[in-house]
Order: C-alpha cells, then structure tokens, then sequence
C-alpha cells in the first residue's frame, strides 16, 4: 500500500528511526493533551449540555440557547467574561476584522507590537491601500518589530509613555515571516508591562494555530481580548466554518454589535444546525492539535535528517502547530506542497500551482485537499513565492494520517 501512494523506501526507514527517537516528546505532549481534554469536558460539564443544545435556529437567530452555551462554554476554558463564537465569521481574518472595526474609533491608534501582521491584514489595516480599510477611517497604524525573537521592551514603554495608545495587537503565530512564534511567557511578560504603563490600552491577541498547544491561553494571563478561527486549532476539524472572540464583556459587546446590528449585537445570527459541529469539534480539538503537534515535529525531525532547515526544531519548545521548511528552492518548496496535496483525502490528484491569492502581496502555493475548504488543521502546506522560499505546514487530524502525507511529500522531492 505505501507502494501504491509512492512512498520512497529510504524515506520509509528512516521514518522508523525518527518514530524511536521522538518518542518521549510524543508523551511529554500527550500530557498536555489529557490536561485540555480535562479542561474542555469540565466546560461542558459546567454548563450542563445536552441534545437539545444542537437544535438549530433561523431567520434573526432569536433565544438559540444551543448558541448561547457554546459561548459560555468557550468563556469558561478561555475564563473570560465573555465570547462571541459564530458561524457568521468566515474566517479567522473576518473574526480580526470585525474586532478591530468593534474596538476602535476615528483618530484612535492601533500599535502592532510583534511586527507587520499576517499578509490578509495588509488591506484591512491600510498597510496596503484600501477605501474600506482601518485607515480610510482614520485610524492610525504603528508597528514595532521584534528583536531576536522576543518584544521590544523599552521601545513599546516609550511609545506608551509619549500619547495614549487604544489597541496593542499581538500575533502569535509567525504568519509568512521568517520569525519564530511568541510564547506564551512572552506574552504575559508585555503584558504586565503594558498594563504597568498604560492601565487602559486594550491588548488584543491573534491566537490563530496556537489553542491547546499548552494548558494556558492568552486570557489567562492578562489579554482583553483573544482571537481564533474555528477552521484551525478549535474546530477539531468537524466545525464547517465560523471563528471565536473571547474577552472583557465591554469588548465582546461592541465587537458582536459590529458582527451584527448595534442595539441587537450577540442577541441576533441563527445557529442554521452548527451547534452540535461547533460543540464536537471543540470536543475533538485537544486530541486534533495533539496529532498536529506530533506530524509537525515527525516532519521537522525528518526533514532536518535530510539537511534541510527547519523551524522549529523537533526538540523545541512548541507555541503553536505551525513547522517551518525554509528549502531556498523555489522548485523544492512547490514540489513538497504537491506532495502533500498528493497525499489528501480529497482532490489528490489535483496538482497545487502558485497563484495570486486574494488578499496576498506575491503568488502562493496552497496544498489542502481538505474535507473544509481552506481548513488547516487538516494536514495542509502552503507558501508564498518569495525568498527564502519557505513551506508552512500544518494540520493532521490524527497523526497516521499525517504522517503518510508528509513522507509522501518527501518522497516527492527525492524523487
């Protein structure tokens, strides 16, 4: 059978040697797993679910009980006051989108502090021009870059301390950049700073690909306001769509008044059937990034074996379910996102080609045979086309599954 998908047998054998090796950091995250999975049953628990939950509402949406308590669940394991957790957010951008537009007003300020963010917030933010943009509305853009991997402290305490500040944006994961992803002591490190200097300036987190990654979560240690998509980490790889905002109740009401209709804000939008979707999925989700986890370093072990570069290493600390292969190699870094795409449940034999993507600068490369479109954390890969022609892996529902696309996917190069 590993014949009939074309796995090459050198890439096979060693495969079996990286598995032994490995094997430790497989049980050290297998802990962290368990504690999520305790987290989450305990939510559910709290809350009283049951099958009358996933009933499904239409039309404005009005008294979906079954909506309500997913957002209350989501609040207990973020331990926020509140959450808006809807299918009406396209996507983890839309979900950024609605937040910033919900939080900030004419002539407000919006610092990024962990440098430009990801490429799709180019055009919302104003970086690159748009007449619907943040900046057409004039809001203002900062952005302060990251020194050796870490925030720069004494530049972010000099900006606070020159003018008021209304919105600090933190990005975890490292997006198409060459950067490593911000853990989570990081965080509440310029956090506490942050709130030391400037008491009222609201710390808003992307923390798209980092959820269950480790036990804590960026509420917990001083965030306002957090953001994630629901085709990601807590999706679990069941829920369709939608995306989550968690945070103070001040902040959750002005961002749900912008989803929907001020005056009506998270009282309104029809679950249309997503509940039980949304509720298994975030049941499933511990497990999930558990196997994205062990493809992402099963991949970063192999690769390194190889000779390439990777990042982060197998051995490293892990922030989020992200594995950088930097191949310097235009034709290398398409050949393995083919590879993955042969390797798919669906669409394989589709042959990935860069294209211009909305919403990105240079052409990218996206393999994702997925059962949701665009979902990554289903076992996808993709990459712009830019030096040093980095392939960003992600994903594997279970990691057997994972495991075979990406031998396939190196396999594809040797071959």
């Amino acid at each position: 059978m590993l014949d009939e998908i074309n796995i090459n047998k050198k890439v096979l054998d060693l495969s079996k040697d990286v598995e032994k090796e490995l094997d430790n950091i497989f049980k050290d995250i297998d802990k962290i797993c368990e504690y999520n999975s305790l987290k989450v049953l305990n939510a559910f628990h709290k809350h009283n679910l049951t099958e009358n939950h996933f009933n499904m509402t239409t039309g404005y949406g009005y008294g979906d009980f079954g909506r309500d308590t997913i957002e209350k669940i989501y609040s207990t394991i973020f331990k926020t006051e509140d959450a808006l957790v809807r299918s009406q957010f396209i996507s983890g951008t839309h979900a950024l989108t609605v937040t910033l537009f919900g939080i900030l007003r004419p002539n407000d300020t919006l610092l990024s502090i962990s440098g430009k963010p990801y490429d799709t917030l180019e055009e919302v933010i104003g970086i690159v021009e748009n007449n619907s943009s943040l900046k057409a509305f004039g809001i203002k853009y900062e952005q302060i870059e990251l020194i050796e991997n870490d925030f720069d402290y004494n530049s972010i305490k000099k900006r606070l301390e020159a003018s008021f500040i209304k919105v600090i944006e933190i990005q975890r994961s490292k997006g198409y950049s060459t950067r490593k992803s911000i853990d989570i002591n990081k965080v509440e490190k310029v956090i506490s700073l942050i709130k030391k200097v400037s008491p009222n300036t609201i710390v808003m987190v992307d923390n798209c690909y980092c959820e269950f990654v480790n036990t804590i979560e960026p509420s917990e240690v001083g965030a306002d306001i957090v953001v994630g998509s629901l085709i990601k980490n807590l999706g679990g790889g069941i829920a369709p769509n939608g995306a989550y905002v968690v945070g103070k109740k001040d902040l959750i009401k002005l961002v749900g008044e912008r989803l929907t209709v001020p005056g009506e804000g998270k009282e309104v939008g029809p679950s249309l059937g997503i509940n039980k979707q949304i509720l298994q999925g975030l049941f499933l989700a511990p497990g999930v990034v558990n196997s994205s986890l062990k493809t992402a370093i099963f991949t970063s072990r192999m690769l390194e074996k190889l000779g390439f570069e990777v990042e982060p290493k197998y051995n490293d600390k892990r922030t989020d379910i992200v594995q950088n292969i930097i191949f310097n190699n235009q034709n290398k870094l398409i050949k393995f996102c083919q590879g993955i795409q042969k390797a798919s449940p669906i669409d394989s034999n589709a042959i990935p080609e860069p294209w211009d993507m909305p919403g990105y600068t240079d052409k990218v490369i996206m393999a994702a045979g997925t059962f949701t479109q665009g979902s990554s954390i289903e076992l996808s890969c993709d990459g712009p086309i830019r030096e040093p022609y980095i392939a960003y892996m992600q994903g594997g529902l279970t990691y057997h599954y994972g495991k075979i696309g990406v031998m396939r996917a190196i396999s594809n190069i040797i071959d």
